[in-house]
């Protein structure tokens, strides 16, 4: 029996269909096209606004649409593993409402909370697990409503944020030379003052007055959010480059979490790849924090060739951050005709 590893074998995705452009928030708040696409490069976002309807919904979306584009019987997924800022609800996990809705009846299910980073590390569990060889096939969710956390009186904010939802599945193999090959990731506790939501947990509860102060949604200190996330995403890949001996030509793809235009062209540049090298969207969906990385795969699996060297990346409020190194397990071009 040869060494088991773990390899992505299709990928699922799900934006809503109300597209929020700048021209419609330049009528919301002090602001405009121009000033929004050279600070932040977006120029619209997807945003859920069918009342009742959560972050859940949009990751069941995704991975119905994984399932079927894979073939794979719901009943031999083993776990779902779920990676949210913005959970249907405190409890019970998102997870579980999206297991029960697919109706996978033999599998597990868990939400992590990790920020803009969920993605990546939802990826590095379900990449244990099968090296266990306790599960053949896992799938992972990251579906983020932030438009549910975003004050739209917020021009700072405001106009960074959109919804969406991606999903990958997870399998075993044993064949050589594909899958996962490694992963560096780290947590800066440092991070607190400068990205969190100031109420609504346990150290703040829900009030009249937190409720009235507009202390449910996010609050960021742009300037040093900027500063840590390009210094650590281009380190975390300088590490993953140097530690597995690659060079700039060897890379095939960078996936970034789409934050914001000038962190991608920065990471890109102190890693000396050609910006044609990196996987961007974020001018159509903006920042759908952990949703970023598998809603790029979605968009670009049709360039993604089997043996491809593929690096992800991202950066989120703990700090958190990370990168990890994958050799693309199949051709896309076939997959990617399903996008319904």
């Amino acid at each position: 029996m040869g060494k088991i590893n773990a390899i992505i074998t299709g990928v699922g995705g799900y934006v809503p269909d109300y597209v929020l452009t700048n021209e419609e928030l330049s009528r919301m708040v002090d602001t405009s096209d121009e000033w929004i696409t050279t600070r932040v490069g977006i120029k619209e976002r997807r945003i859920l606004t069918e009342e009742g309807l959560g972050s859940s919904y949009m990751g069941r979306k995704a991975a119905k649409q994984l399932l079927r584009k894979t073939g794979v019987d719901p009943d031999t997924i083993d776990a779902l593993i779920v990676s949210t800022t913005t959970p249907d609800y405190p409890f019970p996990s998102t997870a579980s409402i999206i297991l029960g809705k697919l109706g996978l009846k033999n599998a597990f299910a868990f939400d992590m909370s990790c920020a803009c980073c969920g993605f990546i590390y939802a990826l590095e569990q379900a990449c244990s697990m099968i090296q266990s060889g306790r599960y053949k096939k896992i799938i992972v969710v990251s579906a983020e409503k932030m438009s549910s956390i975003v004050d739209y009186t917020d021009r700072q904010t405001c106009v960074l944020f959109g919804d969406g939802a991606g999903a990958v599945l997870v399998e075993a193999t044993e064949e050589e030379g594909i899958g996962f090959q490694d992963s560096f990731m780290r947590t800066d506790g440092a991070g607190l003052p400068f990205l969190h939501m100031k109420a609504g947990g346990s150290v703040c509860p829900p009030s009249h007055f937190t409720v009235d102060h507009r202390l449910h949604y996010i609050y960021q200190e742009g300037r040093n959010v900027f500063r840590y996330a390009v210094t650590d995403m281009s380190d975390d890949v300088d590490y993953i480059m140097k530690h597995n001996g690659l060079t700039a030509e060897d890379v095939n793809w960078v996936i970034p979490h789409e934050a914001n235009l000038r962190i991608i062209d920065a990471v890109a540049k102190r890693a000396d790849l050609p910006i044609d090298k990196v996987m961007i969207n974020i001018d159509h969906y903006g920042n759908t924090s952990s949703a970023t990385i598998p809603l790029a795969m979605w968009d670009n699996e049709a360039k993604l060739k089997k043996g491809d060297n593929v690096i992800l990346t991202a950066f989120g409020a703990g700090f958190v951050h990370g990168a990890m190194y994958l050799k693309w397990a199949y051709d896309g071009a076939a997959a990617a005709v399903d996008k319904k």
